[in-house]
C-alpha cells in the first residue's frame, strides 16, 4: 500500500526552514562567540554537520522503505548508529566541557532543534516532490514521469 500524497502547507514548510536556520545559525553564532579553543569549536561544528547529515539520511531511509524503495539493512542500521553517535558525542562533549550549565543547555537545545528541523525539511521536500509527480501524472496521464 503506497502512502497517499499530501502537499505540506506553506506554513509548515516555512516553519521547518525557519527552525533549521534559527537552530543552526544560533548554534554557530554561539560557537563563534564562545571562549573555547579552536579545536573545541571545530569539534562542535563537526558534530552539527555530522548530526544534520545523519538525521537527513535516516529520514530518507525511513521514507524510502515506506515508499517501497529498497534500503539495505546495513545502511539503515548505520543511519541509526550515526544519529545516536552524534547525540552521544554531543552529550559527552558537553558533559566534559568547562561551560556554564546554561551554555551547555543552549548548545544541546540548538543542536536538537537543528536535527529535528532538518528531518522536517527533508520530509517536506519529499512530500512536495511526491505531490508534484502525482499532479504531473494526473495532468498528463499518457506521458511517463521522468
Amino acid at each position: 500500500m503506497k502512502p497517499q500524497a499530501q502537499r505540506p502547507t506553506g506554513a509548515f514548510v516555512g516553519a521547518s526552514w525557519t527552525a533549521l536556520f534559527v537552530g543552526s545559525l544560533t548554534y554557530l553564532i554561539g560557537l563563534w562567540n564562545a571562549e573555547m579553543q579552536l579545536n573545541e569549536k571545530g569539534y562542535y561544528f563537526t558534530l552539527l554537520m555530522y548530526g544534520l547529515f545523519s538525521a537527513v539520511s535516516l529520514q530518507k531511509s525511513v521514507r524510502d522503505r515506506l515508499e517501497g524503495i529498497p534500503v539495505t539493512g546495513i545502511y539503515f542500521g548505520l543511519c541509526w548508529v550515526s544519529v545516536s553517535l552524534a547525540l552521544l558525542l554531543l552529550a559527552i562533549g558537553l558533559w566534559n566541557a568547562t561551560l556554564a550549565s546554561s551554555e551547555k543547555g543552549f548548545y544541546a537545545m540548538a543542536f536538537l532543534l537543528s536535527l529535528f528541523a532538518a528531518v522536517a525539511v527533508q520530509k517536506n521536500v519529499r512530500d512536495v516532490a511526491l505531490f508534484s509527480s502525482h499532479e504531473h501524472a494526473a495532468a498528463r496521464p499518457d506521458e511517463p514521469i521522468a
